[in-house]
């Protein structure tokens, strides 16, 4: 780029760009890779609750997730993600319920578009001692606090879906 077509804008990289336009550009340029997700519900004195954890750099809040792993199925890796990164097991949907979107920038800087697909885990065990337990902050929200801080659409989307489900029961 020439400086004069530079000259009193800012330069838009990967770090600045918005995360929509980020996912719209990566979509033409490559296939999202695959992760399992777990949506850890249970059942609370006001109605159906869902644990988010917070990410590692950005301290967003997300379902646990991860990478397949080698000889598990994806719901099985969705339940084992659950328990390293949020203390949790639970009986996990054989099926995916949905499944969302991001853009992850790896330490080299280079983004990396992503799409878990969500597996439901009705959570019968909470546990304080677990793998990432002094790495993450985990926490309890109602489906629709849920969907207000989460980020993916399609992810606030299940979850604002979900709410309304469990308020027509």
């Amino acid at each position: 780029m020439s400086r004069g077509l530079n000259r009193g804008t800012e330069q838009m990289n990967v770090r600045s760009m918005p995360h929509e336009m980020l996912n719209n550009v990566l979509e033409f340029i490559r296939p999202a890779f695959v992760q399992a997700a777990a949506l850890c519900l249970r059942d609370g004195p006001d109605g159906p609750e869902v644990l988010l954890v917070q990410t590692l750099r950005r301290e967003h809040w997300i379902t646990p997730k991860g990478w397949p792993m080698r000889n598990k199925a994806l719901n099985q890796t969705a339940a084992i993600e659950a328990w390293e990164e949020a203390g949790v097991r639970g009986t996990i949907s054989q099926d995916p319920i949905g499944a969302f979107t991001y853009t992850k920038i790896k330490k080299s800087g280079l983004p990396v578009q992503c799409r878990p697909l969500i597996y439901r885990l009705d959570v019968s065990e909470l546990s304080d001692t677990y793998p990432e337990a002094k790495k993450r902050t985990r926490k309890w929200f109602s489906l629709a606090d849920a969907a207000n801080v989460v980020t993916p659409p399609e992810l606030k989307a299940l979850l604002q879906r979900l709410d309304q489900q469990s308020g027509q029961t």
